[in-house]
């Protein structure tokens, strides 16, 4: 697939998911959210994709929406013609944006985000929707929403607090701290930190092929599982999961899982 503001590349079983506007600082423009989720639709497809690395290319992970966009919203409310129908036109942009943040939690694989550089306003809600999170210590993340007199509307507060706690969302969320990788570890929002991009995106592909190496059907599994136990009760969860291992448990992966170990060699599973 060939997009203007990502790239994706195949390898090993891996997706790299490239935010790709790096001139301008991979902001979010108007293009940019309208290709994310036809990318992240694309790769869904790839039957041999068993885990999606989130990165961005030159120097930033990404700035946040691009002032283009926020003029396009603007412009949208102040236009002239009835004020209705001006707001039913931001509500219908505002959508569009969660479904494109949505599209990469959609995704049936895991994503990893590999985080370098600026992580600022839409790239909070863009690592809130990965499975799990990586930086460079000299990463800067803040939810930048509130010092442009606008309330986060495209995943941080529903997701956020799922990872780093409600308190400390409240914090972030009404002062737009900025703060560093090492902060972002401290307070579980990335899962390691480390001192350069190139041993970052080294380590990020080593965890994403120690998950392509597993049985995908059970990898997606627990994924579907997981999500569907943070939105739901307990007792709902472990009736999806009962329900879940009730159609999926008895497979080829299990056979063959099952056979590897007890005859000391790796597993192969099939697509």
């Amino acid at each position: 697939m060939n997009f203007q503001t990502i790239k994706i590349d195949l390898q090993d079983n891996i997706a790299w998911l490239r935010l790709n506007r790096p001139d301008k600082a991979n902001a979010f423009s108007l293009t940019m959210w309208d290709e994310l989720p036809k990318a992240a639709a694309w790769i869904d497809e790839q039957p041999q994709v068993r885990a999606v690395i989130l990165c961005g290319e030159g120097r930033h992970f990404t700035a946040g929406i691009d002032l283009e966009a926020l003029a396009h919203v603007g412009q949208a409310v102040t236009g002239k013609g009835c004020p209705a129908r001006a707001r039913e036109g931001v509500r219908k942009f505002i959508l569009h944006a969660q479904n494109s943040i949505s599209s990469v939690e959609r995704l049936r694989v895991p994503v990893i985000a590999a985080i370098h550089g600026a992580c600022i306003g839409a790239g909070i809600d863009l690592i809130a929707a990965c499975d799990m999170r990586y930086s460079t210590v000299d990463a800067k993340f803040s939810i930048r929403e509130v010092d442009l007199a606008v309330v986060a509307d495209v995943g941080t507060l529903q997701r956020l607090r799922h990872v780093i706690g409600l308190a400390r969302l409240t914090e972030l969320a009404y002062t737009g701290e900025t703060f560093d990788g090492r902060k972002a570890k401290a307070i579980d929002l990335v899962g390691e930190t480390y001192e350069t991009r190139e041993e970052l995106m080294t380590q990020v592909e080593q965890l994403a092929l120690r998950i392509a190496a597993k049985s995908p059907i059970t990898v997606r599994g627990i994924k579907h599982n997981l999500l569907y136990s943070r939105d739901h009760s307990v007792q709902e969860g472990l009736e999806m999961v009962a329900a879940w291992n009730t159609s999926m448990l008895v497979s080829d992966d299990l056979t063959e899982a099952v056979s590897a170990h007890l005859q000391k060699r790796e597993a192969k599973f099939a697509d």
